[in-house]
């Protein structure tokens, strides 16, 4: 079975914008070939991902940021950090620390990307603020280009 790209979006959906990651991998789902894309949705990153990451060509995170400007798509590439000495994972795994994991594991890491927005509204709700519903085209075509362009 040919490599994938993966894509991950994360966050908690009843948390307002923090649902970005789910909003726009749902509908990534729908738009893309899952013969060559496969998507996930979650609200928190596992160490049981790192099986999924080290299968992938290429892996695409997704998720709401506290920071930043509002309503710009920020896209940044990430690089595994080198093995943490004490091989202990913290409470809270990053996408950085992800890739480490499917290194130290798997001995693979596919190039990844992380996408962000800053969220307007994180308060108790379920949906996406109007605000965020207005980038969420932007955030689904920045996306598609990393997909076409591993």
């Amino acid at each position: 079975m040919a490599a994938k790209t993966l894509i991950i979006g994360y966050g908690n959906p009843l948390r307002g914008d923090d649902g970005l990651g789910w909003a726009v991998a749902e509908l990534l789902d729908g738009l893309t070939d899952p013969a060559h894309v496969e998507t996930i949705t979650c609200q928190q990153l596992t160490p049981d991902l790192a099986e999924a990451i080290s299968r992938a060509a290429q892996v695409i995170f997704i998720d709401a940021a506290v920071e930043g400007t509002p309503g710009e798509v920020q896209i940044r590439p990430l690089i595994a950090p080198p093995a943490a000495d004490d091989g202990t994972f913290t409470h809270h795994l990053d996408a950085p620390g992800l890739l480490e994991l499917a290194a130290s594991l798997y001995d693979v890491t596919p190039p990844a990307h992380l996408v962000t927005v800053r969220g307007f509204d994180f308060s108790f709700r379920d949906g996406l603020s109007d605000e965020m519903i207005a980038v969420l085209n932007e955030v689904v075509m920045a996306v598609l280009g990393l997909i076409q362009t591993p």
